[in-house]
């Protein structure tokens, strides 16, 4: 059975939230994923430690109730043997309404549902964030980079910070620079009503602090890594065939291509003893 550890109720909200910040409204930075760009792909070492630290951490709440569990074993994407696959499976119970009872879980099910009510569901939640918005400026990020999902969830988990003095001490939630979609005390506000601070205030309480696992392959457990890890773990969960759909984009562009200078050849050797005829008769 999954490891839950003990979070504030409140974690659903901070990605629960609905509205996408405006441009200056929130700080969102702009993480280097392998899987961006035309001819990215997943870091399948990072899939790995993003599982562990939605397993250890993230699952205390969070479901993937879209998500296979044997597609952990799938090329592209974490790429588990088989064997740890079906282990990590035994580990998690799971809802059977055939027997009415909970039992473990096989590869073929799917990750339970979240554990709160409040608590949003994160199988699609890269998918449904942007953290690069408008087709001015940014459109760029967007064309090369994505929506900027897997950007947004990392700033989010890296972005609580103390609140700015113009903050009453009382006022509820805690202060995260990179979500927009959150309370905001009038204090912090100017005479025309424009935020004086990025961010707002978000329900959940920071879930990630650093040093929070201890990865099998050494790798750094800041804070940033953790994040980043995480956030592509979840960009592999809503989009498990990004590697594929890129290849399939690639070879019809070549296609295409190709099918370009044969129909412009095409064109020109059929063409060209009229235009010589016409030459001559000029």
């Amino acid at each position: 059975m999954l490891r839950k550890l003990t979070l504030s109720a409140a974690v659903a909200l901070g990605l629960a939230a609905s509205g996408a910040q405006a441009a200056g409204d929130a700080h969102v930075e702009d993480f280097a994923f392998s899987f961006e760009g035309p001819f990215g792909s997943f870091d399948q070492m990072q899939l790995q430690r993003g599982l562990q630290i939605y397993t250890e951490v993230c699952s205390a709440c969070h479901g993937l109730k879209h998500v296979r569990i044997g597609t952990l074993a799938d090329e592209g994407g974490p790429a588990l043997p088989e064997d740890q696959v079906r282990a990590y499976a035994e580990r998690i119970e799971v809802f059977d309404a055939a027997l009415d009872d909970y039992r473990a879980a096989t590869p073929a099910d799917k990750f339970p549902a979240s554990g709160l009510a409040e608590a949003p569901d994160l199988s699609l939640m890269a998918k449904a964030r942007a953290g690069f918005h408008g087709p001015y400026g940014t459109g760029l990020s967007q064309l090369f980079n994505g929506m900027g999902g897997a950007e947004y969830i990392a700033s989010v988990l890296t972005g609580y910070a103390d609140a700015p003095d113009c903050a009453p001490a009382d006022f509820d939630g805690h202060y995260n620079t990179a979500f927009a979609a959150g309370g905001f005390p009038d204090s912090c506000k100017d005479e025309p009503g424009h935020h004086m601070v990025p961010g707002s205030w978000i329900g959940m309480g920071q879930p990630l602090y650093g040093d929070d696992v201890e990865y099998a392959d050494g790798h750094d457990t800041d804070l940033h890594h953790e994040a980043q890890d995480v956030a592509a773990f979840l960009m592999w969960t809503a989009e498990p065939k990004m590697m594929a759909r890129k290849t399939a984009g690639l070879t019809g562009v070549i296609m295409l291509t190709i099918l370009s200078v044969l129909l412009y050849l095409t064109n020109k050797r059929l063409w060209a003893p009229h235009k010589a005829a016409t030459k001559r008769e000029d």
